[in-house]
């Protein structure tokens, strides 16, 4: 008995703040409710049914294109760095710092930090002179200017991950792969990749939902405007602009359930470590 008085607050907390709402938005969903009246009239699947026929709701998953491939560039520049710094490196603390710095930053903060950056006649149009375009009024531009953003903001999240994952590998390891005559490259592949599979299966996880679910970075910068509208902010919108609750709950019910499907596969596609080294 005593085991459970110490986890209750933990699951008290976790059932109040993470299943009540959950199931609260999944009872929204099948209604048709403004978020201000006390009466809520039945709508069934019609909240469901328009999400995944109404183009509008639909068009924006391509944004998510940009973080997409932004989530996989700072997953690539994040291993480069972490396996670099796990080797005796002149200054790899002061490196570290640098890295990780930028995730400490509040999201908001960052949002207008870049902001001012990328404003016509800021800090980046001074920097490069001559003619520039208009990296958040032109659609063309503005979804990479934002994913770039991204990319700086949440490097330092994957590279502590694999930092931590590489440094836990056994030191003995190395030493017998140098004896060997195996280069940085042959440890790489043959010993860090291997040894850190299930972070980097971690890292694709989280890139993906967090590709599908951006929200803070073009809310701030943008609002969703110039074609950087994201299916997150959509939801919002819909929300709190256009006081739909109920087809909003269904849109956040339907981003769940793809971030599901997403990891499901992943976890077929990729084994676990212990299957994989057996």
């Amino acid at each position: 008995m005593k085991p459970w008085l110490y986890v209750a607050p933990a699951l008290a907390l976790l059932i109040t703040f993470t299943y009540v709402p959950v199931v609260n938005m999944i009872w929204y969903s099948f209604h048709y409710w403004d978020g201000l009246s006390t009466v809520m009239a039945p709508a069934g699947w019609d909240n469901y049914v328009r999400v995944f026929t109404d183009e509008r709701y639909w068009q924006v998953f391509r944004v998510s294109l940009y973080y997409f491939g932004a989530s996989f560039a700072q997953i690539t520049i994040a291993l480069y760095f972490a396996t670099v710094l796990s080797f005796n490196t002149r200054f790899r603390n002061l490196f570290k710092g640098i890295l990780f710095f930028p995730y400490l930053l509040n999201g908001v903060a960052v949002g207008f930090v870049f902001l001012y950056l990328f404003q016509p006649g800021g800090t980046l149009d001074t920097i490069l002179g001559g003619h520039t375009p208009l990296w958040l009024g032109d659609p063309d531009v503005a979804n990479f200017s934002l994913a770039g953003t991204s990319v700086w903001r949440f490097t330092g999240l994957n590279f502590v991950l694999f930092l931590g994952a590489i440094q836990s590998i056994p030191g003995e390891i190395y030493e017998a792969a140098e004896i060997d005559g195996a280069n940085r490259w042959h440890q790489f592949r043959h010993i860090i990749a291997p040894g850190i599979r299930r972070i980097i299966s971690l890292s694709v996880i989280l890139a993906i939902s967090g590709s599908l679910s951006v929200f803070e970075i073009p809310f701030i910068m943008t609002g969703g405007a110039n074609d950087t509208r994201t299916f997150v902010i959509q939801a919002y919108d819909t929300a709190f602009q256009f006081r739909q609750i109920g087809l909003a709950s269904a849109m956040a019910v339907v981003l769940l359930l793809i971030v599901l499907a997403v990891t499901w596969v992943q976890r077929l596609i990729l084994p676990d470590e212990e299957v994989a080294l057996s």
